[in-house]
This record gives structure tokens, sequence and C-alpha cells, in this order.
């Protein structure tokens, strides 16, 4: 079973990559972020042509997440729990192929120090009590997403260059390895210990033909899920097309 994470970065502009993309990589299971749209003008009809079926947690130009999978998936979750005052669709969690997954969007956090990083380790906080409690139902879980979290220095080109930003700020490090220490592997680093692979390149800078990357998108396996760990990775050339998104596709192979 392959399940993939991508960071699609606005699903209207990016339609015809993410089509190509699913042609070419065929994941059962495709967890999409920053989708930018509501769910109502999500391109459902299209993506069932190509095989999919679709869950979606839409936003009005902002945002969004969404579940496609080969068959039929049974939605679970919509929305972190935690605080019902929060409105931004950042989690989407569903049953399919006998695996519950989880699309997330975590927030950025930037500008740091100020209320939009409280935000985020406020968000962090709320994942960590959630995640325990699916580690607690002993099911195969996949916490896929964009996670906005640099977790170590080898995981992006140089940690200098970003150790004032909200992604490589020391309380980002160490909330992400709080949710690890419950029990969660990092798929991607389990298979590739050393790091030096990155799964977002800035349109900025020069960044992708200089590969001045980083890793900030993750798949979170519990225990039952970590047992089926085949292989996992980074799908670096889909960042490298014409009018690609920033990410590259991150990903899992189970058993």
């Amino acid at each position: 079973m392959l399940i993939a994470t991508f960071n699609i970065n606005g699903t209207n502009a990016r339609l015809p990559r993410l089509l190509e993309w699913l042609e070419s990589a065929r994941p059962d299971i495709a967890c999409l972020q920053e989708i930018k749209t509501v769910s109502e003008n999500f391109p459902v009809d299209v993506l069932k042509d190509a095989g999919y079926h679709c869950l979606v947690h839409g936003q009005k130009g902002f945002n969004g997440v969404a579940i496609l999978s080969r068959e039929p998936a049974v939605e679970v979750q919509r929305g972190l729990p935690g605080d019902a005052a929060d409105e931004q669709a950042r989690y989407l969690e569903a049953d399919v192929m006998g695996v519950r997954v989880a699309s997330l969007y975590l927030p950025n956090g930037n500008p740091a120090p100020g209320p939009k990083y409280d935000y985020k380790l406020a968000w962090m906080e709320r994942l960590r009590t959630h995640a325990a409690e699916l580690l607690a139902t002993g099911l195969p879980v996949v916490l896929a997403g964009d996670y906005n979290v640099i977790p170590n220095d080898d995981d992006i080109w140089d940690a200098a260059a970003m150790a004032d930003d909200a992604l490589k700020l020391p309380q980002s490090s160490a909330a992400f390895r709080q949710l690890l220490w419950q029990g969660w592997t990092d798929a991607v680093r389990c298979v590739h210990p050393m790091g030096g692979i990155w799964s977002f390149w800035d349109y900025q800078a020069g960044a992708w033909p200089r590969d001045h990357g980083f890793r900030i998108d993750h798949l979170l396996l519990s225990p039952a899920a970590a047992d089926r760990l085949v292989d996992a990775g980074v799908m670096k050339d889909v960042r490298g097309q014409e009018r690609a998104s920033d990410h590259a596709p991150a990903w899992v192979a189970l058993r």
C-alpha cells in the first residue's frame, strides 16, 4: 500500500500536475494540503475519472486538506479537536483500506514570536493530545501532512539559514519530538536515518536549482503501521516540473 502526502499549493493552479502525478505514482491514498478552495469547488468529478474517491475539508483562498483514495474512505474527524473556535481547515481523518489516515496542515507560525507562533504551538499541543488518543486505539494510523517543522539540522541544507524561523525554532522541534516520543515512527527518517532528504524548495533565491531545501512533510506511523513499513522517501522529481508546487510528495509503502 502506497500512502503519500503532498502540499499541492493550490488545487486549481496545480490540477494538471496533480493528475500527472496520480497517473505516474498511483498512490493508494494521497493526503493533500493547501488545496486553497472551498470544498464545493474541489475537482471531485475530475479526480473520480482519474480513479480516486475524495474527502475534502476546504476553505476559501488558503489552507484546506483532502484525502484521495482508490477505495471509498469513511470520514472520522473533520477539524482538529481541542478548540471549538478554530475555523481553519487544517485536519481531516478517515478510515480507508484498513488504515486510519489523517491529512494535516500544521500552521507555519511566522513571524515568531507573536500570535501566529502561539497558535502554531497550541495547535501542536492539540495534535499531541489527539495523537495519544489515536495510539490508544491500537489501530494502524498514519498522520500525513505538511508539519511546517524541520525536525533536525540534517533535515535542511543549512541549519543556520533558518535558525530564527518558526519552522526551526527550538520550541517547534521540541514539540515535534514530544509527538514522536508518544510512540510514533517518522517513516522517512526511519528509512533515511542520515538525513539529507528534502521535501520543500522555496520559489525564491534559486532554491530549487541550488538544492537549498528542507524536510517539513512527514508521515508518522503508529506502532501497528510501523510494523508494516516497507519503504519511504520523497518524490523529488515532481518539484522540477513546470508550474510545480514548492513541495514534493513524501510517501510510505506499507505491507
